[in-house]
């Protein structure tokens, strides 16, 4: 396996063992982006050569046995809308104006005091507002298992690269599954934490920042270091030493929910649920009790959302000048203008929806240790396409499984339950109780072990 596949965890023991050293990791990312970015186009501000003097740095602490936190000499992407000190954040559109940002946003603050090198933001669609790697700001995106196929979104580039290789960190955010749905259609493990788990700025209703990676135990490396405090996020929890290493999960007795139909969005793809079906008998297998559940939301729920959502959008896009207007993904504005002329009852009574999500997500799943779900009822879509439906009128079809533990700030996180005929990554979602995110992780771990479906080796770049 070449040193780019690696996991953080057997980057950090060979670092320390002294097997192989930083730079020479970051060489192997360096050649595999360069090999497949032209394809996938999945990074924005790729910096090789600060990367390999900040390797050197890193090579020379570790000789020393002196690395200066966690991660040090680990590759890391950071998404475009997290802030990094010096760097635009044009947030996915060609709308905002590139100035650099004054200092790094949470999570970047907290990868680069771990040590961690960012080598690399990553792509993402207009205001993160599409499950797709379509942008007006960045190259088209792409999905490495299909180059015909999106990557998902909004954390687009960052599944794209943990999907090629670019080493084995990657950072999204999720407000209604931006990092489980990329995650799921690109066969990787990824977990939007309890919400106010891990400190972000600007906090909003729903939205979280958490790791895209290959497997759990590299998401729990990153979230030892992720969830640490900043006061900046008024939201987030108190600080708690948690035991972020991942300890084999007693299945046996464990109640598991088994829910195959959200109640809103589209109904999954045969294939897609009968993935889910052998994960289900895969831990019935292992000793757990795997109960059915009837759907939890309801079509209104997410239709009054979507309103909501684009009224706020509507507002943002309306303080901009006629000519940045312009600039803005036709998609994106065509859905937002939906929204001119909506009642102040009908945007409050969307707004309201997002508690009603809440409500039913929690007292849904509450006699449950864990739910499975589908992490998307499809698998990828075309790359040039805004949305499954193509329809601006009807852009949240998909994320039906996946909104509702938004608004309730559950742990969620996505996790490869094999592939659909045409060798396209299909996702499992584990839901736990809130603030459960350990335990969520070492469910995935534990899947890792008793996974039935047939796995297949990460793609490589076209010759």
């Amino acid at each position: 396996m070449k040193l780019n596949e690696l996991s953080a965890t057997a980057l950090v023991e060979g670092y320390a063992r002294r097997v192989f050293s930083p730079l020479e990791v970051m060489r192997d990312v360096i050649a595999q982006v360069e090999a497949f970015d032209l394809h996938i186009r999945a990074t924005y501000l790729f910096a090789p050569e600060r990367a390999l003097a900040e390797a050197e740095g890193a090579t020379a602490r570790w000789a020393k046995g002196e690395p200066s936190g966690p991660l040090d000499g680990v590759p890391v992407t950071i998404k475009d809308n997290i802030a990094t000190r010096g760097e635009p954040k044009p947030l996915g559109t060609a709308a905002v104006d590139l100035a650099p940002e004054p200092r790094d946003a949470p999570p970047a603050a907290r990868l680069r005091e771990a040590g961690a090198i960012t080598f690399a933001k990553t792509t993402m669609p207009d205001y993160g507002m599409l499950s797709s790697g379509l942008s007006s700001f960045h190259p088209l995106a792409r999905n490495p298992w299909d180059l015909s196929k999106g990557p998902g979104g909004s954390s687009a580039g960052a599944a794209a690269a943990g999907a090629a290789g670019y080493g084995p960190l990657h950072l999204g955010t999720d407000i209604g599954g931006s990092i489980r749905l990329p995650a799921g259609w690109c066969g990787l493990v990824g977990l939007k934490p309890s919400a106010g788990r891990v400190p972000i700025d600007p906090p909003f209703i729903g939205r979280a920042a958490g790791p895209l990676t290959r497997t759990a135990d590299d998401a729990a490396l990153m979230m030892q270091t992720l969830s640490q405090p900043d006061a900046r996020d008024y939201t987030s929890l108190p600080a708690q030493a948690l035991d972020w290493r991942l300890k084999p999960a007693t299945l046996r007795g464990l109640r598991i929910g088994l829910l195959t139909e959200s109640g809103c969005g589209a109904k999954p793809h045969p294939e897609v649920r009968a993935a889910i079906e052998r994960a289900a008998r895969d831990f019935a297998g292992a000793g757990a009790v795997v109960e059915p559940l009837a759907p939890l939301f309801g079509q209104e729920m997410l239709d009054g959302l979507d309103l909501f959502w684009r009224t706020r959008s509507l507002i943002d896009i309306d303080a901009l000048s006629a000519e940045k207007r312009d600039k803005v993904l036709p998609f994106i504005r065509a859905w937002a203008e939906a929204a001119r002329g909506a009642s102040g009852e009908a945007v409050y009574l969307g707004f309201s929806r997002m508690q009603e999500f809440a409500e039913r997500a929690v007292a849904g799943t509450q006699g449950f240790d864990f739910v499975l779900t589908p992490t998307a009822p499809i698998t990828a879509f075309p790359a040039g396409m805004a949305a499954p439906s193509g329809d601006p009128a009807d852009p949240f079809r998909h994320i039906g499984f996946t909104v509702g533990f938004n608004m309730s700030g559950q742990p969620a996180a996505s996790i490869n339950a094999g592939f659909d005929s045409g060798g396209l990554p299909i996702g499992l979602q584990i839901v736990g109780r809130r603030f459960d995110d350990v335990g969520v992780l070492a469910m995935a771990r534990a899947y890792e072990g008793i996974r039935s479906a047939d796995m297949r080796t990460w793609p490589q770049p076209p010759r």
